[in-house]
């Protein structure tokens, strides 16, 4: 009966006295169970509704569809008390509005056939409970109880003392109930009767204008109906107890029709306020049971429904959708002037109809699994009489009695196979029984649940002491007693009984067991002995029965007497014991051979007391090892000697098998290698000629000189690769560092301690102790400078700085524990002496010198070649290559008068012979490191450099200038590469950082024995200056007395920008593991687009406005509204390629919301949002985005769009309005898939973004630049997001080769290692893998400087050169047009590096001719831009002698300012980096970079362009895209309008660029913030050429030649150009300023 729905029924009345005098008619009509409403206003109108019963008690009784009051009773009050009877709670309910017939049909009136439901159901019910009496194991009890609720107030009707209100509680079990509500028990139904008239007495009830005795309160009628059952043959008492629970409920109504006023209309509120929460509580209930709800994932509905708005609904609750079967009966008027009311009570019942209630018995658990268990027991009895087996079920009627009364369960199979009384076998028919044996069983183990459930307190108490006596019984057979309390186990020795204890070899083991002598005869054995043993024991050498314990009393005391059985080993006191012995208190009795025990007698001790009471306590204690020696020295044996025996046997043995083991483990080889010598006498046999091919040696690859050069170059890079190396180092010794720096922060040293990294170069070599022993020796055979990992120690007391190597950090560590540990013990003022001693035993400080270096700087020789004297003025550099001052240094020949008249004072002759062995890297250094202006022929010209003889020239120090004021007493000191041990120095000076420099004016002259060493040394190597000065400034900040400061970085001093992110991972696609990428195919440069478009009134969707106050390309601030729908827009615009194909979109996702720029990436973000991509192709420009560049070879542009709702990543920040000084930071990436590529690529974006308000008006750009614009630039240009990328695409790796099948290593990272006092620290970490990249930028920067002062030199040597050989011509050319530097002297062919046969032929006529026509024709087809990149052969591999000895010979022609390059001028500065892998190109045979000779190329090679004519290339080819963010450099090289030739016009378009290197950024005009195009200059040319300008009849022109495309630019004027040369490379503006000076002098002195 459970989860059964409630019953509705509905019963219309008759017409009131009110209503027939109003004349109403009946709008209800019913047909079976359907009840039909008619609108009185549109008779066409009616509604049907179905309920369980429809009853039509409109007319009189005669009438044949008339339901009397019996009818009603008879289908809703007997099944209702059936229910009852049954055990379940039951609940009948009457509503409808006021005067509808309710407490009518429920109570009914006293007449005959007049009584209601609540009437008969109590008559009934003691009908059925006197025609039960009959039963003697039945009993029953009714309790009743009566109250009202009145204005949501609770008053008890049967007790007329209970004049307040009662309070309604709620029991945890019983649920809601009423506190002192009246119970009366009750015997029949006149007492009910009785009851129910006080109590509609007392009931309150009042007239209205539609019901003269209308009902003011809600009537609950319950009834307590208890059912105890009896049962004889468990003795046992079963009860169920049902709740009967008759309401009557007080009529809704309206005032205006009752026409209530004062406390009625009070009370009428208060009824229609307990119902109207009735409703809520029946439409909730239907909703939860409805059927449109049963397959949704269920939330708790339960706790929403209104139980406690109305005390009516909070005490009905478990009969309303709880444990209760439940029937409601809605009263109905016929009138139509009532035509709402009852149809608001139709719709009532029929919600109450969708409600299910879960009802159940209520009765005992355990009553009613005895029950069921006895159901059970009858169908198995059932089904073994159906097969036959009715003689079991009879033979097991005694057992099944006896598991009723509690006694044991049913007897065994074989009993019940004897009492059967047939000749067949029970286990027989059993078999031949199918299901039999399974049902006899089930049988057996329901009557012994039976049995369990019905055994009573008093028995269970019995049977648990019987187990407990059976424990201890068991207990003392093994040793361990109980006390006398009986609840304590141990082992407790009486009083006075006679025991015996264990002895065990572990101590702890000992006296753990007891075993008790009993009076008679105590017996010792085997469990399995024929007689019962009272002591058993087990293990070897204990027999069955092994002794006998007979304790008898005597005149003297109770005796204990020993008897051994028969062949029993026991001892006593170590003698074995063979006849009867009596035992003494403290004897050892030994069983077997490990059966140990002291006999204890407590009488016996107790009288030996007694009679000795002063004595001594034996030496030694009485244990398992006294008794084991007791029973070896009684025997006779000697353990030590038998030990010693049994040893030597064990050695004996093992050197035996030892023997022969080893015999036949070679027997086993010679075995096999015998059968390996068959096998290849076998494969020699049959396969003669497979052993000769393997015996023959590899073929050698010829390979080419310049190959070979490039293949150990590349071996010596390889090996000199340190970055995994060192980011080991970093990882493994961090936890030293941190420790350290814990350690002086405790101790309050002021010293900090952090990584460093230190690399041998030029500028800043390592001292000798920094090094190891083996690097030391490397340091002259490796052609790349050593890094290694030092300690930087800033001892900021004293203001210097230390460098440790990491064994030296150890080794100080070990003393500083001892310091620490040592603390505590030292008094305060001995610690502060200690602390005011710079140096000593403190670990913590070194001695520093009194001068420190200021920088260093060098001074090339290769003038002394030719020989001219040259003035320096070179850049005094530090070791972390800033400039700190400038040197002035002279260097020259000395003649031999030179020696005797100059400087008498100060000269000083010094003869060493430092060149007698090969200098440091000139060995191994690269040719390219080794050229100088003069490149062969040096022996047979230069007669001041004979070999073998002396050699002497001079350096002056002259002057030192821009020196900080920090350093006083500067001096210098000069020295040959790595030669410190000869050193010269200067004077020192006093320094104030005022006034004019500082001069030295220190003359140094050097005689030197020629070399072979030291020619080569002048070519290409420099004299090392170094400048020292006494520190005179702290160079720390004053810290905190107890914090360290966190040590920043030694990075740029850049503005702050937004960092870049990694990219959000994807939702969609599964992880791929990246391969490794190989040799790089192409790269590309990206533009890309970034837009965030809100939906507009108009249904459009228009981008947002962005905010680019900032001034910082690609970044900006997009202003969004709340609340608004958004999409968002990408463009990626790049250069178009054979190589770059865009397939689709795989996904777009953004998250990693937060209010900081800098994102926290290793929090795995819960909210990351994957947007549904709309749309993605390729399109046209617009008109803003389209360019000059697109005119000739247009640009690739390629969008997605998606939708992005913002509210689904569930963000505080995204759904409110932005605080003010507030931004918003958001990660966008999106993974697109290529064509010809492995995997997809992702473009990685962070936003920024402020929300207004839904309805603010935000302007397009808020800067003050566009408040003071023209207005002509548009909003919408401005309202997007650059971001500058760079596509690499390289070719997959070859997973055989060497690098990917080498072991990957793993270092623990102790840098998140805990150290003692680390909390201290405020934040500070040690320098990881960033160092070594900060490192990377530092030794970059220095390698430049090198590169800039070795070009310097060169450029000056040459200027000194040219001057020089024009003073020793004799006359002037007379060509107008060559170089007056022309000559045919021996000097002047060593300035071009060529012999004396070996001079050039001036250029031809006819040859110039053909170049101007080359050029010419380029220009005319207007393939001027494309063949730039192909004409211009980049010079990177060109040596910078052969530079200048090219631009000295292209002085005497026209073209004198011919193309320059970057990468001829100076290579690292196109690369970004110093000393990095760049790509080879192939090179012209020319040495310059001018365009080439048509008769000497090939027909038809002028014109091809790469570019537009790609070779094919296989579709095979798979590479690995990868996809990189450029952070924009914040520093502006130069900014202003340039003029670009656009491509198939003869126009000029102005443009405004911006340049920060490594790239130029486009725009249109000055007032946009949105780039239009970017040029990468690190992959450029750029190139300048009056050819150029002469062709084309415009000044002021230069080129930028790209990997895609040549572009030609326009300055206003002379000055505008040249500075925009200097922008764009400025080596290349510098040497075409040096010639166009050298030009101008050249004229003058003509």
């Amino acid at each position: 009966m459970a989860g059964a729905s409630v019953k509705v029924a509905v019963r219309v009345r008759p017409f009131n006295s009110r209503e027939m005098s109003k004349e109403s008619k009946c709008i209800i009509q019913m047909s079976g169970n359907t009840t039909t409403i008619i609108n009185p206003k549109v008779p066409k109108e009616t509604k049907s509704f179905s309920f369980d019963y429809s009853y039509w008690s409109h007319t009189s009784p005669e009438d044949i569809n008339y339901a009397s009051q019996r009818q009603v009773y008879r289908d809703i009050g007997d099944e209702m008390l059936l229910h009852a009877f049954e055990g379940y709670n039951v609940c009948i309910f009457a509503y409808g509005q006021t005067g509808a017939g309710k407490s009518y049909t429920m109570m009914g009136k006293q007449e005959t056939d007049q009584q209601g439901i609540i009437p008969q159901l109590c008559e009934d019910l003691f009908t059925k409970i006197n025609h039960s009496n009959t039963d003697n194991s039945m009993s029953y009890s009714v309790e009743v109880s009566y109250m009202e609720i009145y204005c949501e107030r609770v008053r008890d009707l049967l007790n007329p003392k209970n004049k307040g209100n009662l309070r309604v509680r709620e029991h945890p079990l019983l649920g809601p109930y009423v506190e002192d509500l009246s119970k009366l028990a009750v015997m029949s139904y006149n007492d009910i009767q009785d009851l129910m008239d006080s109590g509609n007495k007392a009931r309150t009830v009042a007239a209205t204008n539609m019901n003269e005795t209308s009902s003011r309160s809600h009537a609950v009628f319950n009834i307590i109906f208890t059912q105890r059952r009896h049962d004889s043959e468990t003795d046992n008492v079963s009860e169920k107890v049902s709740k009967i629970s008759l309401v009557d409920l007080a009529g809704s109504e309206r005032a205006d029709s009752t026409g209530a006023k004062g406390t009625r209309l009070k009370e009428g509120a208060n009824i229609n306020k307990s119902l109207t929460t009735l409703g809520k509580v029946i439409s909730a209930l239907a909703e939860v049971d409805s059927g449109s709800n049963k397959n949704k994932k269920k939330k708790k509905v339960e706790s929403f429904i209104p139980y406690r708005d109305s005390v009516l609904t909070w005490l009905l609750r478990e009969n309303l959708g709880g444990n209760s079967r439940t029937a409601m009966v809605a009263a109905l008027s016929p009138a139509d002037i009532n035509y709402d009311e009852t149809l608001s009570t139709l719709r009532y019942a029929d919600r109450a109809k969708q409600i299910r209630c879960n009802a159940v018995i209520n009765e005992d658990p355990n009553n009613r699994l005895v029950r069921e268990l006895k159901e059970e027991v009858s169908r198995l009895k059932d089904l073994l009489y159906a097969q036959g087996l009715g003689d079991i079920i009879e033979s097991k009627t005694f057992s099944l009695t006896n598991a009723m009364t509690g006694m044991s369960p049913s007897p065994t199979l074989s009993a019940l196979s004897s009492r059967a009384g047939s000749i067949t076998s029970l286990h027989e028919r059993i078999m031949f029984s199918p299901g039999s044996e399974e049902a006899i069983e089930r049988l057996k183990e329901t009557e012994k649940i039976i049995a369990e459930l019905n055994e009573t307190w008093e028995e269970k108490l019995r049977r648990t002491e019987a187990i407990r006596m059976d424990r201890s019984a068991l207990l003392a057979e093994m040793g361990v007693a109980m006390r006398e309390d009986g609840g304590t186990v141990g082992v407790f020795s009486p009083k006075k009984t006679p025991h015996l204890v264990n002895l065990n070899e572990d101590p702890l083991m000992s006296e753990c067991l007891l075993y008790y002598i009993k009076d008679g005869t105590t017996r010792v054995g085997r469990e399995d002995a024929h007689t019962r043993q009272d002591i058993v024991l087990s293990g070897h050498f204990i027999k069955d029965e092994h002794c006998i314990f007979t304790c008898s009393s005597d005149p003297m005391g109770e005796a204990v007497i020993l008897e051994p059985c028969e062949g029993a080993d026991t001892y006593v006191n170590g003698k074995k014991v063979t006849e009867p012995t009596v035992l003494r208190s403290g004897n050892r009795i030994i069983m077997g051979k490990s059966h140990v025990f002291r006999f204890n007698h407590p009488e016996q001790a107790r009288a030996e007391r007694d009679r000795t009471p002063y004595a001594e306590t034996p030496a030694e204690p009485v244990d398992w090892a006294f008794a084991q020696r007791e029973l070896l020295e009684k025997q006779g044996i000697d353990m030590k000697q038998e030990m010693d025996q049994r040893l030597q046997e064990l050695e004996d043995q093992y050197r035996k098998e030892r023997e022969e083991a080893n015999n036949l483990l070679e027997q086993q080889r010679l075995d096999y290698e015998s059968r390996l010598e068959a096998l290849q006498k076998q494969v020699d046999r049959y396969y003669p000629e497979a052993h000769e091919e393997e015996e023959e040696p590899e073929e050698e690859v010829p390979w080419t000189e310049r190959e070979t050069e490039l293949a150990l170059w590349a071996f010596r890079k390889w090996r000199s690769y340190q970055f995994t190396s060192l980011r080991d180092l970093l990882w493994g010794n961090a936890i030293f560092l941190k420790e350290a720096n814990a350690i002086s922060v405790e101790l309050k040293k002021k010293v900090q301690f952090q990584f460093v990294l230190l690399t041998d170069t030029l500028y800043s070599p390592l001292p000798p102790e920094l090094l190891p022993a083996e690097a030391a020796e490397e340091r002259e055979r490796s052609p790349f400078p050593r890094t290694i990992v030092a300690v930087e120690v800033q001892d900021e007391k004293n203001g210097a700085t230390h460098y440790w190597t990491l064994e030296k950090l150890r080794q100080r560590l070990d003393l500083m524990r001892e310091m620490y540990d040592r603390v505590a013990e030292v008094p305060s003022s001995v610690i502060e002496d200690c602390d005011s001693v710079l140096t000593g035993g403190d670990p913590f400080y070194d001695r520093f010198p009194w001068f420190r270096l200021v920088g260093r700087a060098f001074v090339y020789l290769s003038n002394l070649l030719y020989p001219v004297p040259l003035v320096h003025r070179v850049s005094v550099v530090s070791e972390r290559g800033e400039v700190k001052g400038f040197l002035r240094v002279a260097v020259q020949v000395c003649s031999e008068l030179d020696l005797q008249t100059h400087f008498p004072s100060v000269f000083l002759f010094i003869t060493i012979c430092v060149f007698s062995l090969p200098l440091v890297n000139i060995s191994s250094a690269e040719p390219e490191d080794l050229d100088s202006p003069v490149k062969s022929g040096l022996d047979g010209v230069l007669d001041h450099l004979r070999i073998g003889e002396l050699f002497t020239f001079r350096v002056t120090v002259l002057q030192a200038s821009n020196i900080s004021s920090e350093y006083a007493d500067i001096f210098c000191q000069f020295n040959f590469i790595h030669r410190h041990d000869e050193a010269f120095s200067t004077e020192p000076l006093k320094n104030t950082g005022r006034g004019p420099p500082l001069g030295f004016y220190h003359v140094q002259n050097i005689a030197v024995e020629v070399t072979k060493s030291f020619v080569e040394y002048i070519k290409a190597q420099p004299i090392v200056f170094e400048v020292f000065g006494h520190y005179q400034k702290q160079p720390f900040p004053p810290l905190c007395k107890d914090l360290i400061s966190p040590l920043r970085p030694c990075r740029r001093q850049f503005p702050r920008v937004m960092p870049l992110s990694k990219p959000v991972p994807a939702t969609k696609l599964t992880t791929l593991v990246r391969p490794t990428a190989g040799p790089c195919h192409c790269k590309y440069d990206l533009m890309v687009f970034f837009e965030i478009c809100e939906l507009e009134a108009n249904g459009d969707y228009i981008p947002a406005a962005v905010d680019h106050r900032g001034g910082m390309p690609c970044h900006g601030t997009f202003l969004l509204h709340q609340g608004i729908q958004r999409r968002v827009t990408v463009t990626i615009v790049h250069e178009s390629g054979g190589d770059i194909k865009w397939k689709e979109v795989r996904e777009l996702v953004v998250g990693r919301i937060r209010n900081t720029p800098e994102a926290d990436e290793s929090i795995i973000d819960p909210n990351i949002l994957s947007l549904n991509i709309l749309s993605a192709g390729y399109v046209r420009p617009s008109p803003d985005d389209r360019q000059f560049l697109d005119s000739d070879m247009p640009r690739t542009f390629y969008r997605f769009e998606a939708a992005w709702d913002s509210s689904m990543h569930n963000s505080l920040l995204l759904n409110r309005v932005t605080p003010y000084g507030e931004k918003i930071y958001m990660t966008l990436s999106a993974y697109l898939e290529m064509e010809s590529c492995t995997q997809p690529t992702v473009i990685t974006k962070d936003f920024c973004m402020l929300f207004y308000s839904r309805d603010a008006k935000l302007s397009a750009s808020r800067s003050i630049r566009s408040l003071f614009s023209s207005g002509s630039l548009r909003s919408s240009e401005g309202n997007r997001v650059t971001g500058v990328y760079e596509l690499s695409m390289c070719h997959v790796a070859d997973a055989a080769s060497p690098g990917m099948q080498r072991r990957r290593r793993r270092v623990l990272d102790t840098s998140v290692a805990y150290v003692r006092g680390e909390e201290n620290l405020a934040g500070w970490r040690p320098r990881s893998d960033s160092l070594i990249l900060d490192h990377q930028w530092e030794l970059d920067k220095l390698s430049l400087l090198q590169e800039v002062e070795k070009t310097r030199h060169y450029l000056l040597l040459r200027e000194k050169l040219e001057s020089t050989l024009l003073l020793s011509q004799e006359a002037p050319s007379s060509c107008a047009g060559e170089d007056p530097t022309e000559s045919s002297s021996p000097s002047a062919h060593a300035a071009r590096g060529l012999g004396p046969e070996g001079e050039p032929t001036p250029d031809t006529p006819s040859q110039r001719q053909r170049e101007l026509t080359a050029k010419c024709l380029r220009l005319l087809t207007h393939t001027f831009n494309r063949d730039y990149s192909h004409v211009c052969v980049s010079a990177s591999e060109s040596k910078l002698s052969e530079m200048s000895v090219t631009l000295m010979k292209d002085s005497t022609s026209g073209s004198a300012l011919n193309t320059l390059t970057p990468s001829s001028t100076c290579p690292s500065l196109v690369e970004g980096h110093y000393g990095s892998n760049t790509e080879l190109r192939p090179t012209m045979p020319c040495s310059r970079a001018v365009s080439p000779n048509p008769d000497s190329m090939p027909e038809g090679e002028v014109k091809k362009s790469p570019v537009v004519a790609p070779e094919p290339r296989p579709k095979s080819h798979t590479f690995v895209p990868d996809i990189q963010e450029i952070r924009v450099s914040p520093i502006v090289s130069k900014k202003g309008y340039l003029h670009f030739l656009e491509p198939h016009t003869n126009g000029w378009v102005k443009r405004y660029v911006v340049v920060r290197r490594p790239y130029v950024y486009i725009y249109n005009s000055d007032r946009e913030p949105v780039e239009r195009a970017i040029l990468n200059l690190s992959s450029a040319q750029v190139e300048y050429s009056e050819d150029q300008q002469a062709m084309l009849k415009t000044p002021y022109t230069f080129a930028v030649c790209t990997e895609h495309r040549g572009i030609l630019l326009r300055a206003s004027n002379d000055k505008e150009m040249h500075d925009w040369l200097y922008a764009f490379n400025p080596l290349l503006a510098g040497s075409i300023r040096s010639k166009l000076s050298r030009r101008r002098t050249a004229q003058m002195r003509l």
